[in-house]
């Protein structure tokens, strides 16, 4: 029997345009003008009948018709993807890999050179997502994230370390002002970050100490707090797997060791069959194992 369906690429279009919310960010998805966004999802809508989008152009909104059709669409699309995927899987091509800023330019960067030299044909396209992004929705291959709470196995995420928590400050700073015990901590100056407003907080916890931080100066990003600490402009508190080179290299000590906090650092991938996503995860959960073997022993 013959198939009653749409012009295909104007279902595509819908589908990224309703699921974007927007036709100029539908437009960059699929590398046309919005322009030919707004032709194709006008094409379905005279091929259905019906209207799919309503409101100003500006800030379009579904119809009743467009919110029945889209998760459908978006479905049925995925399991296309997912077919073809399967088809046509080799160890070659492109993983969109997302991750906080801070654990990109400190632990992940610094390590990617190993993987590229294994893996010449798989490349790593790196990006920072917004608060609460959605990995699968979002489209990355993999999204690393720290979590709290997690135990045992969850499906399609791999796990990499225990966040563990350490005041740190540069060798000059150190020299100077000769911390002897943490209540001497609170008396020179400390750093903290827009993004992680509770790290002094999560530090007490896990060693025991319930002093409250004095305010201090803020930075927006963790990157720029821990310059700033290598800079000498203060103490401030940092996983260990931020300042682990920086530690090796003699920019940064820590005093009083490494806590564990309630943190636990996961790699959550695709669920789509991959042979490249599984390349890296694994190379991932290698180093990560290589991490914490090269950790701090204390604490």
């Amino acid at each position: 029997m013959k198939r009653r369906l749409p012009p295909l690429n104007a279902l595509h279009t819908f589908e990224a345009a309703a699921r974007l919310g927007k036709m100029i960010a539908a437009a960059e998805e699929l590398s046309v003008t919005p322009g030919a966004v707004s032709r194709q999802v006008r094409q379905l809508e005279l091929s259905l009948g019906v209207d799919l989008f309503e409101g100003p152009k500006n800030k379009p909104q579904l119809t009743v018709a467009g919110r029945e059709l889209l998760p459908e669409l978006t479905a049925a699309l995925d399991q296309i993807e997912a077919a073809v995927s399967r088809v046509r899987d080799t160890a070659t091509g492109t993983l969109d890999v997302s991750c906080f800023s801070t654990f990109t330019v400190k632990w992940l960067i610094p390590r990617l050179f190993d993987f590229n030299t294994t893996y010449p044909e798989i490349k790593i396209r790196l990006s920072s997502p917004a608060h609460g992004t959605d990995p699968g929705r979002d489209r990355y291959d993999v999204m690393i994230t720290a979590e709290q709470g997690i135990v045992g196995e969850q499906k399609n995420t791999v796990r990499l370390f225990p966040e563990r928590l350490g005041v740190v400050l540069s060798p000059t700073l150190s020299a100077r002002i000769q911390l002897t015990d943490v209540g001497s901590i609170f008396r020179h100056p400390l750093l903290h970050t827009k993004t992680r407003p509770d790290a002094w907080a999560n530090w007490g916890d896990a060693i025991g100490h319930q002093a409250t931080a004095p305010a201090g100066l803020e930075y927006e990003h963790y990157y720029f707090t821990l310059e700033a600490a290598i800079a000498g402009l203060g103490i401030c508190v940092a996983p260990w797997h931020l300042v682990a080179d920086d530690i090796r290299l003699g920019r940064l000590v820590a005093p009083f060791g490494f806590r564990p906090s309630r943190y636990v650092y996961v790699a959550k991938r695709s669920a789509q069959q991959s042979k490249k996503l599984d390349l890296f995860c694994a190379w991932l959960a290698c180093q990560a194992e290589q991490d914490d073997l090269l950790g701090p022993a204390w604490g």
